[in-house]
């Protein structure tokens, strides 16, 4: 099965995984709907798209508006959606959590928690109601999901709560025939995880080099979750630097 015909929606879409991502689903068929807050960088990866069917829509992810916005140009573009990658993110400041401000903490939670929701809700509007029925939901959690690094309660506590939103989709997009799973990452090699190389704090206080991988391993697991048939789902998926410290003592 490939995407000809059928229609995706793409957030934090202007670089690293989404980007990745977006182009992987161009390629193989799909009309995309790529959603970020830089135009600019929206438009570069139309570019890059050469003639496929895509569209940049500027959206802000934790404003309802925007993210309504996002999804009615979809439609209106292309007709319908079938698949959602969940993926716009961000993190605070690697600092004490007790130094963390409120501010901080509540950006963090409206882009990655908030803004998540408001995309799957407006992803199960169109999707129980267009025909054919249905489509599929893939959030980006993250390893951080299952095990935290030092200095990174509001990323992690986010994360942990993706969980919670893909297993309570899952459940309640069955009757409409949505699916949804969600894609732990590990050190994919993006800007984001360039430090990696210098040394990034570790459990036990040291600086250490980890290994990344290519980003494009993340774009080929997100399409093969993209491709399965309505009847079939991958829960949940790691996709990992394979040496890097996540599994073990810490």
């Amino acid at each position: 099965m490939n995407g000809t015909g059928r229609v995706a929606i793409v957030t934090g879409a202007g670089s690293g995984i989404g980007k990745s991502v977006a182009l992987a689903l161009l390629r193989d068929g799909y009309a995309v709907a790529l959603g970020g807050r830089r135009k600019d960088r929206l438009d570069a990866v139309v570019a890059a798209a050469e003639g496929a069917r895509a569209l940049a829509v500027a959206t802000d992810v934790t404003d309802p508006v925007s993210v309504k916005a996002l999804f009615a140009a979809t439609r209106q573009a292309f007709g319908r959606l079938d698949v959602l990658f969940n993926n716009a993110g961000m993190g605070a400041p690697g600092i004490p959590l007790e130094d963390l401000s409120l501010e901080q903490w509540r950006t963090v939670v409206d882009t990655n928690l908030t803004g998540s929701f408001l995309c799957l809700q407006e992803a199960f509007r169109i999707m129980k109601d267009q025909v054919p029925r249905g489509g599929r939901i893939i959030n980006n959690g993250s390893i951080s999901a299952h095990t935290p690094r030092p200095n990174s309660m509001p990323y992690t506590a986010t994360k942990h709560a993706i969980t919670g939103l893909t297993k309570s989709a899952a459940l309640d997009g069955r009757k409409y025939d949505i699916a949804c799973g969600q894609i732990d990452i590990g050190n994919a090699g993006t800007d984001m995880t360039a430090r990696m190389a210098k040394g990034v704090p570790q459990a036990n206080g040291a600086l250490q080099p980890e290994p990344t991988m290519d980003v494009e391993n993340v774009a080929r697991a997100v399409l093969y979750m993209a491709n399965l048939p309505l009847d079939a789902n991958v829960l949940f998926m790691t996709v990992m630097a394979t040496k890097m410290p996540h599994v073990g003592r810490g």
